[in-house]
């Protein structure tokens, strides 16, 4: 199969019949095989029964629904683990992201040989305050956190090499940062498409500013899981070691200064850099201990494995069928 459409909506009923028809023609006259997997995260509306509808008419139609409203990464992670197509195309229920896209994007991926494609909303047509100023916010840290030069992470609109959505993890609110999951699980040809960006036709917008908070802290955990995901003694440790160092310094001071030099001052305890020493050792030793132990916690995971297989040749052992 060509093309697997991978459809993630929340309370979508008007636009999911336009949007329909819509992909099918692109499919049609471009005569690509596709599927159109619909995960429905909960609707309260009658986004189901319209889905239902349209797989007995089009064959081609799947759909997936949550018993409740789980949040976009897991609808895309279980859609993406149902896709058969060779290449994977993503994009909102809304009618803000056009289908017409589709042709390019599939090009870019199996004639170009691109991991990952990604939307850039280059004009939008979204309100300036609410979304374009926080958007461009979010794009300046992901980009430099990232190391990924995209101008729009959080598109909709993408295209994926079927090897990378069933490599890549997508948990918690990881969807706005599948290229940089991507990128680190070794995919390394990633880059971006200018994409045409449509006002919303039907209902508002599913999201309100907090995902904005949500990404930045979402984006520090991909940071520290890229960085030190794999050595977190190496960041712990080291801030361990530095604060006890720190504390022990000043500790050695006041005690040279209360035996050699003012052996009749004040006592220790009535002193404020005492507490200090002290306070910073404690943190020094309990940041320490935090590396220390999640080092072993990493290291005692026997059933899961820190790397991604992408061949075996010629290999048939017990051993060579185990799952990675």
């Amino acid at each position: 199969m060509n093309i697997s459409v991978v459809i993630p909506l929340l309370n979508e009923e008007e636009s999911l019949k336009e949007l329909h028809d819509w992909i099918v023609r692109v499919m049609q006259s471009n005569q690509y095989s596709y599927e159109i997997l619909f995960i429905d995260d909960g609707s309260t509306d009658q986004s189901w029964d319209i889905i239902e509808s349209l797989s007995v008419t089009n064959p081609n139609v799947k759909g997936i629904r949550f018993f409740k409203n789980y949040g976009k990464s897991q609808a895309l992670n279980a859609g993406f683990k149902e896709t058969i197509g060779d290449v994977v195309i993503t994009m909102d229920a809304d009618l803000q992201d056009s289908p017409d896209e589709i042709p390019e994007l599939y090009h870019l991926i199996k004639e170009e040989g691109f991991d990952l494609i990604s939307g850039w909303k280059k004009i939008r047509h979204d309100s300036v305050i609410a979304k374009n100023l926080p958007s461009k916010l979010f794009n300046w840290a992901a980009r430099k956190t990232s190391g990924l030069h995209l101008h729009d992470f959080n598109c909709g609109l993408k295209a994926y090499k079927s090897t990378v959505i069933k490599t890549v993890d997508v948990s918690g609110e990881m969807h706005r940062y599948i290229p940089v999951l991507a990128k680190n699980a070794g995919f390394y040809k990633i880059d971006e498409k200018p994409v045409q960006h449509q006002a919303r036709k039907y209902g508002k917008t599913k999201f309100g500013a907090e995902r904005f908070i949500h990404g930045l802290l979402d984006l520090l955990t991909i940071w520290f899981i890229s960085k030190f995901g794999k050595r977190p003694m190496h960041l712990f440790g080291a801030m361990g070691i530095l604060m006890f160092f720190i504390g022990f310094c000043f500790a050695a001071y006041l005690g040279i200064d209360k035996l050699f030099i003012h052996p009749t001052g004040r006592l220790l305890t009535d002193r404020p850099q005492f507490y200090l020493a002290l306070v910073t050792m404690m943190i020094g030793t309990q940041f320490f201990l935090a590396g220390f132990i999640t080092e072993m916690i990493l290291r005692s995971k026997q059933e899961h494995t820190s790397y991604k297989i992408a061949h075996k040749l010629n290999l048939t052992t017990l051993e060579s069928s185990k799952k990675y």
